[in-house]
């Protein structure tokens, strides 16, 4: 779990000044210690060409709102991103070709939409490590500053929930479709960024119905 930076936020801020990035921080701050049904939580995922944002590109982006601890389909928004350098050898995990790539959005088109979703909300991912490397870096590269927005991560809530249970984490246990198994989730096709954000969405709201049924629980309780 990481929380916005205001101190960071106001480093930045003269660099930031009219645009959407701005805009954005304006928005009133998710609280870790709200109840996670009173917290409006966007998940996203990503596809991407390569592991670092120093070796490729982002390829596709796609996010959906917990709203009340429902997930809203019809806030769902998947988009595909032209790039510069191509798929390359990344297209035998996201099956994603260049060909398909022609007509996407370009970065500083999507990333607008992008902010205007996350806006006043916590940001959901799984392995954020990730998805966060290249999101960031597109944001300095337009805004000329991080994204300094809140965020949780089901791969740490169950990596943390193994441990308080005295259980080690084998190698690829906190793969998203096996922490999905773990809660009887129905199996997904892998590698897709909008099904991979449904597929989050739907795991957190299993792991804080398994942390209690308390419609009070908070965010900080979950993490």
């Amino acid at each position: 779990m990481s929380w916005r930076n205001t101190a960071l936020q106001t480093r930045y801020r003269r660099r930031v000044r009219g645009n959407a990035l701005a805009t954005c921080w304006q928005a009133s701050s998710p609280c870790r210690r709200a109840p996670w049904l009173d917290t409006e939580i966007l998940a996203i995922d990503t596809e991407t060409s390569a592991l670092e944002p120093t070796k490729g590109e982002l390829l596709s982006i796609g996010w959906v709102l917990i709203k009340r601890g429902r997930i809203l389909t019809r806030s769902a928004q998947h988009h595909l991103l032209n790039n510069r350098q191509g798929v390359g050898q990344s297209a035998t995990i996201h099956q994603l070709r260049d060909c398909e790539l022609i007509d996407g959005l370009s970065p500083r088109e999507m990333m607008p939409h992008f902010l205007d979703a996350a806006a006043g909300r916590l940001l959901l991912f799984h392995y954020a490590h990730l998805d966060l490397a290249f999101l960031n870096q597109l944001s300095r590269t337009l805004y000329q500053a991080p994204l300094l927005l809140p965020y949780i991560d089901t791969l740490d809530i169950e990596r943390r929930k193994m441990l308080r249970r005295g259980q080690t984490p084998e190698r690829g246990s906190l793969r998203l479709a096996a922490c999905r198994q773990r809660y009887h989730l129905p199996a997904y096709p892998a590698h897709n960024a909008l099904a991979d954000a449904l597929a989050t969405a739907e795991l957190f709201i299993a792991q804080a119905r398994y942390r209690s049924d308390d419609n009070n629980l908070r965010i900080k309780d979950i993490c």
